[in-house]
């Protein structure tokens, strides 16, 4: 979801690990050198995205992200646009 320590193919064979139910999860995080939280938050999050269980997918939280950053490059723009609007009535410098 955020800045990615870790890459997406380590994190999705780190899930595959603990889905074989070979060995503890916190065992498979100490082998991996991870916490076993960040496994259990890798496999809860590999699950909404499969569709095992319910909750905002990664692909759905990045276009939520995208979608805020483009709505306040908006609001900056409109923003810009009034100020100057009101800028120019103030000088009469529009046509008439």
């Amino acid at each position: 979801m955020a800045t990615t320590r870790y890459p997406q193919e380590f994190r999705q064979q780190a899930v595959e690990l603990v889905r074989l139910g070979q060995q503890p999860v916190a065992r498979i995080a100490t082998d991996l050198g991870i916490s076993d939280q960040t496994l259990r938050n890798w496999l809860r999050q590999a699950d909404i995205d499969e569709g095992r269980r319910a909750g905002v997918t990664t692909d759905e939280h990045a276009e939520v992200v995208r979608l805020r950053r483009r709505n306040r490059v908006l609001e900056m723009e409109v923003e810009i646009l009034k100020r100057a609007s009101a800028f120019f009535a103030r000088e009469n410098v529009l046509p008439k």
